[in-house]
């Protein structure tokens, strides 16, 4: 049985604090604080939306993450077992655990998009500045035709088509072989494929050993990032344009604040780019000494989390700068945001840069380490569940490294839909759909249940008897204002929501992106009463269902009175007048003959209360708990009992 060995279980822990907290970082610092956080500041006023983003990490993303971690860190197990602390509400790990794994299936895809990336990079000149069509070759707007014609052997004079960079050309049609829609999956990718199994096998050999290896590992792909961006920092606030772009970004629109949507983003983005609601926080924090300051890190890794988005954005606004004097455009008109930022606008400004090929690599393996840091805390969570749901099967070192492996491989498997011609538009179906309701949802429970239905109360114990600190800074979010946030988020987002069949996609499509939407969320209640049905739910129910002895009564007194009624009219009619024609009656319907009539005398009574028990001489109850009930009074009974009393 799962769980059967809980209290003989022996886990690992961190071989000093420090790799605790760089994995946090890594795990938490990923790839959209380089390709979202920018674009949502573009798209949201600027330097004004540094506001609503910093009160979101306040009420919203320090309170979560503190909640979470100490969670974890009490507890001592994975996201799936940790709920002994309430076993009814076990579905909220599960819901965690799926959000995790499906995460991880895609997330290994576009990490598989920067290692092609980082090897197409290794060459004297960028693969993706060659270009022989005439939508890129056009592209550039300050070029005539007539420079146009004499840099290339394409006749291009009656082209009237859309124009493109040769860095989207590249991306779409060769790195991607996109087919241009999701009804149109085409063929399995290959060239990504063998990237995508480059990317587990990485993911396996860091995690072969579980946290000793990860802990070690954390140090170079947590640290080594910030040195790489410092570096193109350098180098892009150098660029012409660079400052044109900084003030872009930095300068404040104060009225879009008064838009309910970029609030809204603000508290999403703060949401998401912690990694909360996802299982890894709890399980990563398993791992700690029970005695660790925790309160520390929940403090610590959410600021340098908005740090580093923060100084992300001079990164990408310095380059996209210098491309708009470049093309004699604004800044707008060249802002991208997802991967369009990664593999289309960034890519097009590194060609431009003397030394392009170093500058390239630098960029995609800033991109690859920012992508492994937090895909190995994604796999972690998931193999951490296993072992901690199953403990009696991996005592030995074998079968952990076997389904490590095991899992390693079908994570490679599973992505091949991904991998596909239209595996793109597929990707972001599934992003959108798993990074949508399901996170906010279990965040919603996780403070409902663990605030109200374990009790702050108790949480608040829990964390002193770790920490010797109360959390009394934290519990007016953990009950009020946190909950409160998610659940307008979940408001907002469900107000938000877009069908994909107006977005052109087909009707399976629709239907699978409310399959990834809605299953996480249907565990919760699922296994709920799964859970408590067999123990008792169903009586409960019954009990407080049922109705109140007060409305029984009614139907008893009720027909009383009928049987009352319907005796006085049967005494108000003529009697019988011929003992004769009936025999056995005198002339109201008395037996005659109690010996013909044994147990009765004249009158219908009983004479033997011991051989017809529970009645008395004249057919009385005298123990109404025999039957349980009152005794009902049929029409011939109230005649007997009202010829009685007239005789």
């Amino acid at each position: 049985m799962p769980g059967k060995h809980l209290s003989t279980h022996k886990r690992g822990q961190w071989g000093r604090q420090i790799e605790f907290v760089l994995t946090l970082i890594g795990y938490a610092v990923g790839l959209g604080n380089v390709w979202r956080f920018p674009y949502l500041c573009f798209k949201n006023g600027g330097g004004a939306f540094l506001i609503p983003y910093t009160l979101s990490l306040i009420f919203l993303g320090i309170p979560l993450f503190a909640l979470e971690v100490a969670f974890g860190q009490f507890g001592g197990r994975g996201p799936l077992t940790i709920w002994f602390v309430s076993p009814a509400f076990r579905g909220v790990g599960i819901a965690a655990l799926l959000v995790s794994t499906v995460i991880q299936l895609y997330y290994a895809v576009v990490i598989a998009w920067g290692v092609f990336y980082l090897f197409a990079s290794m060459d004297s000149v960028l693969p993706w500045t060659r270009c022989d069509d005439c939508s890129c070759l056009l592209f550039r707007n300050n070029d005539s035709m007539e420079v146009v014609l004499n840099r290339s052997s394409v006749n291009c004079s009656g082209y009237d088509g859309p124009v493109r960079p040769s860095s989207e050309i590249y991306f779409r049609e060769y790195a991607l072989d996109s087919s241009g829609n999701i009804d149109r999956p085409g063929n399995l990718n290959w060239k990504m494929m063998l990237c995508n199994l480059f990317g587990w096998v990485i993911v396996f050999l860091v995690l072969c050993r579980g946290i000793k290896s990860l802990g070690k590992v954390v140090y170079f792909t947590t640290t080594v990032p910030y040195i790489i961006m410092t570096i193109l920092l350098i180098r892009g606030v150098t660029l012409d344009g660079a400052l044109t772009g900084i003030l872009f970004y930095l300068t404040p629109d104060f009225s879009r604040l008064s838009d309910a949507s970029v609030w809204s983003d603000a508290a999403v983005q703060i949401f998401f780019s912690l990694s909360a609601c996802q299982g890894g926080l709890i399980a990563m924090s398993s791992y700690n000494r029970f005695d660790n300051n925790i309160l520390r890190e929940a403090f610590l890794v959410p600021i340098i989390n908005c740090l580093t988005s923060f100084f992300a954005g001079f990164i990408v606004f310095s380059v996209l700068g210098h491309i708009a004097v470049q093309e004699r455009t604004t800044v707008a008109n060249v802002t991208q945001g997802g991967p369009g930022l990664a593999f289309v606008v960034y890519p097009d400004a590194l060609a431009t840069m003397p030394a392009a090929p170093l500058w390239a690599i630098l960029f995609f393996f800033l991109f690859c380490i920012l992508g492994f840091s937090s895909q190995f805390s994604l796999v972690e969570t998931v193999i951490t569940s296993v072992f901690d749901e199953f403990p009696h099967l991996f005592q030995k070192r074998w079968p952990k490294y076997a389904f490590r492996a095991l899992w390693c491989f079908v994570g490679f498997l599973l992505g091949f839909p991904f991998l596909t011609q239209g595996g793109a538009y597929l990707l972001d179906l599934i992003d959108n759909s798993i990074l949508g309701y399901p996170s906010l949802v279990v965040g919603l429970c996780e403070l409902l249940i663990l605030g109200y239905i374990y009790g702050y109360k108790q949480i608040s114990v829990d964390i002193y008897s770790m920490t010797d600190i109360r959390p009394i800074i934290f519990s007016p979010c953990w009950l009020v204002i946190s909950p409160v946030l998610l659940l307008l988020i979940i408001i907002a987002t469900a107000a938000q929501h877009q069908s994909r069949l107006s977005l052109g996609d087909p009707v399976w499509a629709e239907v699978l992106h409310l399959l990834v939407s809605l299953v996480p969320i249907c565990c919760i209640p699922a296994w709920f009463f799964y859970y408590t049905c067999p123990r008792g739910l169903w009586a409960t129910l019954r009990h407080l269902t049922a109705p109140k002895p007060e409305w029984i009564q009614r139907r008893f007194s009720i027909r009383k009175k009928a049987a009352r009624k319907h005796a006085m009219a049967w005494h108000a009619t003529p009697h019988l007048q011929d003992p004769e024609k009936y025999p056995g009656q005198d002339g109201v319907g008395h037996v005659q003959d109690p010996e013909k009539y044994p147990g009765q005398d004249g009158v219908g009574h009983v004479q033997d209360p011991e051989k017809y028990p529970g009645q008395d001489g004249v057919g009385h109850v005298q123990d109404p708990e025999l039957d349980g009930m009152q005794h009902e009074l049929s029409p011939q009974s109230a005649s007997h009992q009202n010829n009685s009393s007239v005789k």
